[in-house]
């Protein structure tokens, strides 16, 4: 069914590449970076986009692919990955991915072991678990750093986490373009029109690209083929949290259950308690007992 949205949604992997990995939009991925970077990298001047598979001996590196591969005029290289839902040990593939870029550099031949920077980038649709006690804290940036001073050992290998859940600013609480940036990538497919507030040359160019009345067919088949595929993924996991949620309260009564038997409470006491039935009481003290040796 075709989507009634105006504008692409980001998350998807064929709205993200459109917007940020395409030589005509290379200057928005650049202004991006710019932003993000800008307090310890000055300025990139310019971007080339370079292979997304990794080519090597084994057959684990080859399944090494990047969603953008890109350097600038130092030489530094840039890693941008859109995540869209959680991924056991995705911090372990992260700085697994970090490894090709520091291994190219090895391979021109007569190396000094002076590296460039390599930078991972890392846009989450999802927040980690350990980080929901930080509700305000979006962004982690992440390099080798001595435990005790905190001072960095390492300051050319770079992660940046953007947990965009986290990210709840409205239009009036926008103070600088990172703000803009980062509220266009979670809300772009949710807007009907470019606000005033982004009536900037850049964000003018994305919300154009962004526009699913310009695709051609087979642009919009494949973007709503993309877009599927998020749903899809998207409606199994809320159903798989529901039905652990569920299950887990579940469990949580029936220890109630469990706990108000061993002390020889009453089963109504124990359903005033738990909300539970007497009906579901008597079968969980039946339970109990048949596992009882």
């Amino acid at each position: 069914m075709p989507t009634k949205e105006r504008y692409i949604n980001l998350f998807t992997d064929y709205g993200f590449k459109k917007i940020f990995g395409e030589e005509p939009n290379k200057n928005l991925l650049l202004d991006f970076l710019n932003e993000l970077l800008k307090e310890e990298q000055g300025e990139i001047q310019d971007l080339t986009y370079l292979k997304t598979e990794q080519l090597s001996d084994t057959d684990i590196d080859r399944k090494a692919i990047f969603d953008l591969y890109c350097e600038n005029e130092r030489g530094e290289k840039f890693i941008v990955e859109l995540q869209k839902s959680k991924q056991n040990f995705f911090k372990d593939r992260a700085l697994y991915y970090s490894t090709f870029p520091i291994r190219e550099q090895a391979e021109r031949g007569d190396w000094n072991f002076q590296l460039k920077a390599v930078y991972t980038v890392a846009i989450l649709d999802f927040v980690f678990d350990e980080d929901k006690n930080q509700p305000e804290k979006y962004r982690y940036d992440v390099k080798l750093s001595d435990i005790e001073t905190n001072k960095v050992f390492y300051d050319k290998l770079t992660f940046i986490y953007l947990e965009m859940p986290k990210f709840s600013k409205e239009l009036d609480e926008l103070t600088t373009r990172f703000d803009k940036w980062l509220y266009v990538i979670r809300n772009l497919n949710r807007l009907e029109r470019i606000p005033d507030t982004l009536r900037e040359q850049v964000f003018e160019q994305l919300f154009a690209s962004a526009e699913i009345a310009r695709f051609t067919p087979d642009q919009i088949r494949s973007y709503e083929k993309s877009l599927k595929y998020y749903r899809d993924m998207k409606n199994s996991l809320d159903t798989a949290f529901d039905e652990g949620k569920e299950k887990g309260e579940q469990q949580k009564e029936r220890q109630v259950v469990i706990n108000g038997l061993k002390q020889g409470l009453d089963f109504q006491i124990i359903a005033a308690l738990t909300g539970l039935s007497i009906e579901a009481i008597e079968k969980i003290a039946q339970d109990i007992h048949e596992d009882e040796p």
